[in-house]
């Protein structure tokens, strides 16, 4: 994998080719099913837990850490984002517009004039705004957002 560094970005799309042709090279297809890609992505989930286990909370930008940590950090980082790829890659869905519709669907669950500077879940920010109101459209307009389309990736499977 040459030139891989001469690249400042990078795009889902190019990740999952990069993962797919790493995979093939070596003849691994064989073992990515959703099941061991999935099982994988939860084992380096935990190995990023554990850089950040016992430190408390730590501020953002790290600045007490030293570069070898922050180096470790951007490996496991790495490690869990190849693994989701992959996983979403083997199971049909595109994952930038996964994430962009899912943003979307957030959007309306926390509507910014009822949670800004709240941390409450959807659920009670909605309970809170119907004993304002009366008025329930914020879940409502989840349910129609989420029930829209939900095979997506079946229905928008051009190359972007």
């Amino acid at each position: 994998m040459t030139g891989v560094l001469e690249k400042e970005g990078v795009t889902l799309e190019e990740l999952g080719k990069k993962m797919a042709d790493f995979a093939r090279e070596r003849d691994w297809d064989q073992f990515h099913s959703p099941r061991n890609l999935l099982l994988a992505l939860v084992g380096e989930v935990g190995e990023l837990s554990e850089i950040f286990q016992w430190k408390g909370e730590v501020p953002r930008g790290l600045p007490d850490w030293k570069d070898e940590e922050k180096q470790h950090l951007g490996e496991e980082l790495s490690d869990v984002l190849l693994y989701l790829v992959r996983l979403s890659d083997i199971c049909g869905v595109n994952l930038g517009k996964a994430a962009l519709r899912k943003l979307e669907m957030n959007a309306i669950k926390y509507p910014v004039k009822l949670c800004k500077g709240s941390s409450k879940k959807h659920t009670q920010i909605n309970v809170d705004k119907s004993h304002v109101n009366g008025d329930s459209g914020s879940a409502a307009a989840t349910d129609q957002v989420i029930n829209s389309d939900i095979n997506f990736k079946s229905t928008n499977s051009g190359d972007d």
